[in-house]
């Protein structure tokens, strides 16, 4: 999954005049912290170098994360088609992007961004490129959500992590409160954000919220530590990322975890592939999260005709 062009040319242009020694070492900064998953009252892109770091080597693979969770959404609601998006902890846009490129009639965005430095590259990427009309707020997600307007669609993506533990409930609050239709969040694909979405996930249902993906069903999570569920999109690095990560390899896995949730319920279930299929001659065999709630292994093989057919063009991730 690639950027969409216009967002990619317009990073191109931020990075072309930044040296490479510096872009190494402030990708370098940031990825320490994200790694610590550090809360120490700084924010992780406070600098106008952390914001070019981030677009060379986070933003593809974030923006991959967000668009196939939102695809996940899309396919659990087909008739779903949000008009007015309320993003909290925006970055620079990558939900944006994502849901303007999903969902063309976007008509309004909202997004609330804390890092003065995020929300101008923010607003200097889309200015000419996004039709709906945005918005960009300074705000703190935790404490700067009492004036907002509910939104058709709500997101928040790769901000929990960066929030103390404490105050994850009231903010998950605030945000399905001002979720006039359907709220997505979505996190790194570690077990600590397993484990943070798992919360979420038994707050949205006991607010009365419909769970639309990944889970099948709104019974507890099947699975058992040390096992957690997380799924990957392989994203293409180009020049700049590589040389900016020293790295050899012209690709990465971006793991992330997210749950889609909705005032209106999923008009169908179907399972979903949690584990990369395993293939062999003549036979797939998948891990399935079922929508009665279970969760485990299903082997397919030539004797099962069309379901083998399917089973081998799955992909993680995918449904049933």
């Amino acid at each position: 999954m690639e950027l969409p062009a216009p967002l990619r040319q317009g990073v191109e242009r931020l990075l072309d005049k930044v040296p490479l020694p510096v872009l190494k070492q402030a990708a370098r900064t940031l990825s320490d912290r994200y790694r610590a998953e550090l809360r120490d009252g700084r924010l992780h892109m406070a600098e106008d170098l952390a914001v070019r770091a981030y677009l060379a080597t986070r933003l593809p693979a974030t923006y991959a994360a967000v668009r196939a969770s939102l695809d996940a959404l899309a396919e659990a609601r087909p008739g779903f088609a949000p008009k007015t998006l309320l993003d909290v902890g925006a970055g620079p846009g990558t939900v944006l992007w994502a849901t303007a490129d999903l969902w063309p009639d976007l008509e309004a965005a909202v997004l609330l961004e804390a890092s003065a430095a995020v929300r101008k590259v923010g607003e200097t990427l889309a200015a000419d490129a996004i039709t709906a009309k945005t918005s960009w707020i300074a705000g703190d997600a935790t404490i700067d959500l009492a004036g907002l307007r509910p939104a058709d669609l709500v997101s928040c993506a790769y901000v929990l992590d960066e929030i103390t533990p404490a105050s994850l409930p009231k903010l998950v609050d605030r945000l399905w409160q001002l979720t006039a239709d359907t709220l997505l969040i979505v996190e790194p694909g570690t077990p600590a954000g397993w484990q943070r979405i798992l919360a979420v996930r038994r707050q949205l249902i006991e607010a009365g919220a419909h769970v639309l993906a990944p889970c099948p069903h709104e019974a507890p999570c099947p699975l058992a530590q040390p096992d957690w569920c997380h799924f990957s999109r392989r994203v293409a690095r180009s020049r700049l990322h590589r040389l900016a990560k020293d790295a050899d390899v012209p690709w990465e896995d971006e793991k992330f975890i997210y749950v889609a949730a909705s005032r209106e319920p999923a008009p169908s279930r179907t399972a979903r592939v949690i584990a990369p299929p395993r293939s062999g001659s003549g036979k797939v065999l998948l891990k399935l999260c079922e929508p009665d709630g279970s969760a485990g292994e299903k082997l397919f093989t030539k004797r099962d005709g069309d379901a083998f057919k399917v089973a081998r063009r799955l992909e993680w991730g995918d449904t049933v």
